[in-house]
């Protein structure tokens, strides 16, 4: 019998990139995964929140709440940065609060990122084959709020046929941080071209990652530059290799 979960598609993912939200729905069901998709869900609220206004970030997130409460089993979110605003962020927002406090943490206690669960669930790979090169880039939030460091590459790794050539300060920030990439752009640009240089020194064919919101940035960076490195979500990757 197949295990429930719910997917926590993101704002990205739902209004700018819902195929990869249809990868990471055929990817789950591949490892034995029953997806349900709640309806009422919105924004984590990781925007106002970073942005300083956090009444309003304490409404999203009541709100949010309310929706998973609803629900049973695992959340699955396609995204380290809203992963982690869940996870660790709710329980900031709602310290003087001690019954929503409680309420949020139950709620983080079933939250996982995308390539966390996949990882756990599907250890040696979710399996296919794939002829291309992969550089990997390792999301702020994911790596360092969530501290999921291997779990992706692990996956990639998974796929028959795939190389992943070393990427020089793979580490580093691409630069976006969502309102970082507005209020400082100049900095936020020349830390891409940073994470551009080493991609295109690797001579991967794609990147990787697991929050659109640093593939849009990258992927921006690469179009501009004439470059023919494509930029991926991790589950589009795993689908098009079980499918191929």
């Amino acid at each position: 019998m197949a295990s429930r979960v719910q997917l926590f598609h993101t704002c990205l993912v739902n209004e700018l990139d819902p195929a990869a939200g249809l990868a990471v729905v055929r990817v789950l069901e591949r490892v034995g995964c029953e997806v349900a998709v709640p309806a009422d869900q919105t924004c984590c609220g990781q925007p106002a929140y970073n942005a300083g206004f956090h009444d309003e970030a304490r409404q999203i997130a009541r709100h949010t709440i309310d929706v998973l409460e609803r629900t049973d089993g695992p959340v699955v979110i396609p995204s380290g940065s809203c992963a982690d605003m869940i996870v660790h962020q709710y329980g900031c927002l709602f310290e003087s609060d001690p019954a929503m406090l409680e309420r949020a943490r139950r709620i983080a206690s079933r939250c996982r990122e995308f390539s966390q669960f996949v990882g756990a669930r599907a250890p040696d790979g979710v399996g296919g084959t794939l002829r291309t090169s992969v550089a990997y880039h390792p999301s702020c939030h994911l790596l360092r709020g969530l501290g999921v460091k291997s779990e992706p590459a692990a996956l990639i790794g998974g796929i028959e046929g795939v190389t992943q050539p070393p990427v020089a300060d793979a580490d580093e920030c691409c630069g976006f941080g969502g309102l970082f990439s507005v209020k400082n752009a100049e900095i936020s640009a020349s830390m891409l071209d940073r994470k551009i240089a080493s991609l295109e020194a690797s001579g991967a064919d794609r990147v990787v990652s697991c929050d659109l919101g640093c593939l849009l940035h990258i992927g921006g960076g690469l179009h501009r530059r004439g470059s023919n490195i494509r930029a991926q979500h991790l589950a589009e990757l795993l689908d098009e290799a079980s499918r191929a």
